[in-house]
């Protein structure tokens, strides 16, 4: 495949597990920032090599050859993040544009050996789970901060804002993967949230922690 396809394969994966259904051209367009014209040239391209099923007008899936090429080029990019922050140093916000491009490389002898040296991870600096050889992805059972109840605790498992402005703030806040947080309470008025991670309080809001995942404890 060329990049350009498997970039595309990448999209059309994180679209169907976010909408957990079919997805439109005009929705991989905007992912992708190109016209809707250009996006169905390419699902025809991948169509013919068993990739995506597309017909004119209905929604766009990934075939099963598809599902494990898409998972695939996800495992190579989230093993460059952990190896990026674990041996490099990189920041969690700095490592995704990186990962961008070491996700294209070939060889799976090379990301084979980078798995088993990274001690074989299953989430990436970000929370988010790591296809293992075969596809096979463990998921863990996590919610919203928002969604939490008072005196419920939490351990900071993912984020949902992957940008470095949002990875920054955290950062700033001492919020990191593996923080324990817990809900004190929610204003009623504008919904934001007033948490003590690590034992320091904290006031944040709505959206922040709307974006961040947490795994009970």
């Amino acid at each position: 495949m060329t990049f350009s396809e498997e970039n595309y394969l990448k999209s059309i994966y994180h679209l169907t597990a976010a909408l957990e259904t079919e997805v439109s051209t005009n929705a991989i367009a905007e992912i992708m920032e190109t016209k809707a014209s250009s996006v169905t040239d390419m699902l025809k391209k991948l169509a013919e090599k068993d990739l995506v099923n597309y017909k004119k007008y209905q929604g766009v899936s990934l075939t099963e050859n598809g599902k494990l090429a898409a998972k695939m080029i996800v495992r190579k990019h989230r093993l460059w993040e952990v190896f990026l922050v674990e041996k490099l140093n990189f920041s969690w916000d700095e490592v995704h544009d990186i990962a961008e491009q070491l996700e294209h490389i070939k060889s799976e002898q090379l990301i084979n050996r980078l798995d088993d040296f990274l001690g074989n991870p299953t989430e990436d600096p970000h929370g988010d789970p790591i296809p293992d050889a075969n596809g096979r992805i463990i998921k863990i059972e996590k919610h919203l901060l928002s969604e939490l109840e008072e005196n419920q605790t939490g351990v900071c498992v993912g984020v949902k804002d992957t940008s470095s402005e949002f990875l920054k703030y955290l950062d700033k806040q001492g919020i990191a993967l593996g923080s324990k947080i817990e809900f004190l309470s929610k204003e009623s008025f504008d919904l934001s949230v007033k948490i003590k991670v690590d034992g320091r309080e904290l006031s944040i809001s709505n959206k922040i922690a709307s974006n961040l995942f947490v795994k009970l404890v």
